[in-house]
């Protein structure tokens, strides 16, 4: 984990409300890092509902595959997350840490075994040694000394250099319901269906199967619309628990997606899980720049996506961003070569405010002053109009810059 906080990261924290049926402890088990929390588990109120969404890798971590085995029951009673080992191509071995972990937070809590969701972050490759769990988990299910929002997203950070915590309050039969969020990611991001680990809670009361549909339908607005590396985690997840304790304060069950209150669940879930994804590439790993890249006019809004992941993925663009370099002729080669429908002659692209191509050449206008005032900005916007149709999109990304390989170059080390 790195010790220098990012340029990006928010200069202050949220202040978190109590979410009624859930409880965070966190501990040392000396997993991989030492000195530090390295072990989350929740403990959620008894009816608690759960909706996942999961990577979408053909190499999945063994607690990816776990969870997928248990999402069906659609309740949960308990969540433990480990940072420092992903458990992730570990074969057998990670069949039976998964049994065993599983094993040892159900008998702290209480519950049966697939109540019990578990997420793995770190290094690929190597066993997870989850006989260390045994003596600290009793613990942390007693609830001893209960965590923080903010203590429990440290205890599931690797390379982040700030623990990333997010809230958002809405109106529900005139009482007020809660969602709140952690996630954790810097690296290894470029989802493809969730994020890196994200989990969040509401206290409102919602079925399982209307939970789910919210979360899938907010994840490609927000987690799979970043991307800081074009890499996608073999342990990508997102799981979302309702505790259902508002129904103490007279808001009634959201029992199916027409009930009248689901666009207002819907709108609140989406603000927070924007929020946690651009907080992931603030963190990206060397980032000094926060890029939003916009492309309208396109086909169709796939079309617009695949053609704006093109370029927040482009090595060429990110390093021109960590550069300061209006070099705007790379953004014209990541749209040519995203296999997208583009007809040169209509392009038009702006850094900023500034357009510095138009109609398939330099702007006639162009000022190579007002383009590099833009690129020394932390936040930069390049929009793109290819004229074609009304497909937009937008997506996040972040700068390519030497710390990035610095990181990655001794990860394991």
């Amino acid at each position: 984990m790195s010790t220098a906080v990012s340029p990006l990261a928010p200069t202050s924290y949220p202040d978190m409300p109590e979410i009624e049926g859930v409880a965070f402890a966190t501990a040392q088990a000396g997993i991989k890092y030492k000195g530090r929390t390295d072990v989350l588990l929740a403990k959620l109120a008894e009816g608690t509902t759960v909706a996942g969404v999961f990577t979408r890798s053909k190499c999945p971590s063994a607690p990816v595959d776990w969870c997928r085995s248990i999402l069906a029951r659609g309740t949960a009673r308990g969540l433990m997350v480990n940072s420092g080992n992903a458990n992730a191509f570990t074969g057998k071995k990670g069949k039976a840490a998964v049994k065993l972990s599983a094993e040892i937070a159900s008998k702290a809590l209480g519950c049966a075994e697939d109540e019990v969701f578990l997420a793995s972050t770190g290094v690929i490759g190597e066993p997870l040694p989850a006989e260390k769990f045994e003596g600290v988990i009793a613990g942390l299910a007693a609830l001893e000394q209960q965590a923080t929002w903010l203590e429990a997203a440290k205890a599931i950070m690797t390379t982040d250099t700030y623990p990333k915590i997010a809230t958002v309050t809405v109106e529900l039969d005139d009482q007020s319901v809660t969602f709140n969020g952690m996630a954790k990611g810097a690296g290894m991001i470029a989802p493809d269906m969730a994020t890196m680990l994200s989990f969040l809670f509401t206290d409102a009361a919602i079925d399982a199967k209307v939970l789910q549909a919210l979360l899938s339908g907010e994840t490609d607005g927000s987690f799979n619309s970043v991307t800081v590396d074009s890499d996608t985690s073999t342990s990508d997840t997102v799981l979302l628990f309702a505790t259902g304790a508002a129904t103490a304060r007279g808001v009634a069950p959201v029992t199916a997606l027409d009930d009248p209150r689901v666009p207002v669940l819907k709108a609140a879930l989406g603000d927070l899980m924007q929020n946690l994804a651009q907080q992931v590439v603030r963190d990206g790993e060397g980032a000094r720049k926060f890029i939003e890249v916009q492309v309208e006019g396109a086909t169709s809004d796939a079309s617009a996506r695949t053609i704006a992941m093109s370029i927040a993925n482009s090595p060429l663009v990110k390093t021109a961003a960590a550069g300061e370099d209006a070099n705007w002729g790379r953004v014209v080669m990541a749209v040519g070569k995203a296999g997208e429908p583009a007809d040169r002659d209509r392009l038009a692209i702006w850094f900023g405010d500034v357009r510095v191509a138009v109609d398939g050449e330099r702007d006639p206008d162009y000022s190579e002053d007002a383009a590099s005032a833009v690129m020394k900005k932390d936040e930069i916007v390049i929009r793109v109009e290819l004229g074609l149709g009304e497909g937009t999109a937008r997506v996040w990304t972040c700068d390519l810059t030497k710390e990035y390989v610095a990181i990655n170059g001794d990860y394991r080390s």
